[in-house]
């Protein structure tokens, strides 16, 4: 007996996995695409699912589809949003850029499966996947919908969360850290003292900020296309369904979708995906700055600057006995670069939308849910493995702080700037403090010397 079987579209026949709940319009997309293996994100298989099933309902409200064959198609959609059905939707990400392959591939997992529950395949016509899954849509206007709904959801249900919680970790260190004087760097050179827990305040700040601009351009993904079908005009759905679909999935996803006020723009461009993509590459740049900064003073334990001592998590070297890596800030910093790397994808992306379509959703989607994916996980570990057991070296900065000529920078009002650049060049050259020099030299009174260079004073 054959393991296969015979199902037809529009261009003629195809052979089929017996037991496969698609048909032919995924089988061949699963021979035009053998690329990358690389299968649609969940989120956004869950997002396309998801308008399928509530446009059932609407349909069926409005007495446009048999009731008995909606719930049908619910019931189907709740086991593919439960995972029963992940092995059914095998079509890769780089294939037609309207996503119409993938479309596809759910209209007929759900219309096959829906029959199957119905109890009437292969006794009656089964339900059609275009006439009745894909009824009053077009791939044209439900994968871009899709596609903001998937990405909106990870933004709030994941990466915001996770970083408040980031931004929580840096605010705990700057209360901590809040005594505690070390010499500050810019140019990579000495510059005057300030605190850690002012430096770990202004991480939080960027974060803080970071989350601001996500959640404002956010807003841009609510806007959803559908019920423009083909080109935006609406032609073959109710004047009803979007507007109701949309409030449907509003209340099933607990965020405020609504139709977008011009469907010509909402599926002719991809905007407010570039404008997201671009708040969570800024988020990316604040990230790897952080990370860096700590790993930078971290660095040592005894050769570096070792301001602050990073939780040991694992062995760094497979040659040199006891050395310990700041591998989670290298991790964190890997997944900034692939988030940078991901917008610039996007933004070629942006650029694919012709006339009155844009025609590189799949890969956008897959490459905007990566960068949220990757961010959350990233900040997650880095908060729980790094930032939680980091510590500050009061000792190691207080020596650091008194080798610095940028304590110079305090005689300026009383000795004037010419005076105190000569004083700095001269501590230099004789390899003594600031400090060192100045009571040799009898330029101040001891008392006077040490509460111009207090460094309490400084900050």
């Amino acid at each position: 007996m054959s393991n296969m079987r015979t199902e037809k579209d529009s261009l003629g026949t195809m052979q089929v996995p017996l037991d496969a709940l698609y048909g032919a319009q995924t089988a061949r997309a699963i021979e035009n695409f053998p690329i990358s293996g690389q299968r649609l994100p969940r989120p956004l298989l869950h997002a396309l699912v998801l308008i399928k099933q509530q446009a059932a309902l609407v349909n069926a409200d409005l007495g446009l589809l048999d009731q008995e064959r909606a719930q049908a198609i619910v019931s189907a959609a709740d086991e593919i949003l439960d995972g029963r059905h992940d092995q059914q939707f095998p079509v890769d990400i780089y294939q037609t850029g309207s996503g119409t392959s993938s479309n596809m591939n759910a209209n007929e997992v759900i219309a096959r499966r829906a029959s199957q529950l119905l109890g009437t395949f292969g006794e009656c016509i089964p339900l059609h996947p275009n006439d009745e899954v894909n009824l009053g849509q077009s791939s044209n206007d439900v994968f871009p919908s899709a596609i903001h709904i998937a990405c909106a959801r990870q933004l709030q249900e994941r990466l915001l969360p996770a970083l408040q919680q980031f931004e929580n970790h840096l605010t705990l260190k700057s209360d901590e850290f809040a005594r505690i004087i070390k010499i500050g760097r810019t140019h990579l050179q000495d510059a005057t003292p300030l605190t850690f827990g002012q430096v770990f305040g202004g991480y939080a700040r960027q974060i803080q900020l970071a989350q601001e601009r996500l959640a404002a351009e956010s807003s841009g993904l609510y806007e959803l296309p559908l019920g423009g079908t083909a080109v935006g005009t609406g032609i073959n759905t109710h004047a009803e369904f979007a507007s109701r679909t949309i409030q449907l999935i509003a209340q099933e996803a607990r965020l405020p979708f609504r139709e977008t006020r011009n469907h010509f723009e909402a599926q002719a461009a991809r905007d407010a995906m570039v404008a997201v993509s671009g708040s969570l590459k800024a988020c990316a740049v604040s990230l790897s700055k952080i990370a860096n900064d700590i790993r930078l003073l971290g660095s040592g334990p005894r050769c570096g600057y070792g301001e602050l001592q990073l939780p040991a998590v694992q062995p760094g070297s497979s040659i040199m006995p006891g050395k310990v890596n700041p591998v989670m800030a290298e991790s964190l910093i890997q997944v900034c670069a692939r988030v940078i790397g991901n917008d610039a994808s996007i933004t070629l992306c942006g650029l694919g939308g012709y006339f009155e379509l844009n025609t590189m959703m799949p890969l956008m989607a897959a490459a905007m849910l990566e960068s949220i994916e990757l961010l959350t996980n990233a900040v997650t570990l880095f908060g729980e493995r790094c930032l939680a057991g980091l510590q500050a070296d009061q000792k190691r900065c207080a020596e650091l702080m008194e080798q610095s000529l940028a304590l110079v920078t305090s005689l300026t009002p009383a000795l004037g700037y010419d005076r105190a650049a000569e004083l700095a060049k001269q501590a230099f050259h004789a390899g003594k403090t600031i400090r060192e020099l100045l009571l040799a030299e009898q330029i101040f009174p001891e008392e006077e010397l040490n509460r111009l260079l207090d460094p309490e004073q400084m900050i």
